[in-house]
């Protein structure tokens, strides 16, 4: 049986605020509506759709946390950081994103996620990537959904240096995997 428009309205709201992340899909499936139903309630409610609020979330969690450049310079979405240790981005592949004749994403915006994830995760005012190893695994289309998942591996002090492993995932498979080595200035270090 479905809930009266007004009692699904107030349900999806508190969804929404316990879990911003959550798609219009999943939504429809939960209240057993379409996803056009759950789109117009959004608009009533003024709620942005996905992409806007994980942005708002992103905005608002980490942009004090992330040193090394601004939050809007990160190419995706951080969902998720801890400074000198991991960090996740998501980034959802458009038709700018894509090479015009086959929709496969062009690399250097999954090259460019996971850079700029790596230099986010760096607790410093100042980092830059020194050197990178990365491989593509496998291609990567329009309308997919890329997360990044960056981990910390070492910090060398003595020279300025971390080491950062980068995993990208549409799905559960393993589309780019890339380390870093990010050059990292220490502030108020003896120049």
């Amino acid at each position: 049986m479905r809930m009266q428009k007004k009692d699904r309205q107030r349900s999806l709201q508190e969804t929404i605020r316990k879990n911003p992340f959550i798609t219009d899909e999943e939504l429809a499936e939960k209240y057993h509506v379409s996803v056009q139903t759950i789109r117009l309630d959004r608009m009533e409610l003024s709620i942005p759709e996905l992409r806007e609020r994980i942005k708002n979330v992103a905005e608002k969690r980490f942009a004090d946390e992330v040193k090394a450049l601004p939050i809007d310079e990160v190419i995706g979405e951080i969902i998720d950081i801890e400074l000198d240790k991991s960090a996740i981005s998501i980034f959802d592949v458009k038709k700018e994103h894509v090479f015009k004749r086959n929709s496969i994403a062009r690399g250097h915006h999954l090259f460019a996620q996971a850079n700029s994830l790596a230099v986010a995760v760096i607790e410093e005012e100042l980092a830059l990537t020194a050197k990178a190893n990365i491989q593509f695994l496998r291609s990567v289309k329009e309308g997919d959904r890329v997360v990044a998942k960056a981990k910390v591996v070492n910090v060398n002090k003595e020279i300025d240096r971390t080491t950062v492993l980068v995993e990208s995932y549409v799905g559960h498979d393993l589309v780019f995997k890339g380390e870093f080595e990010m050059y990292r200035n220490h502030a108020g270090k003896d120049e």
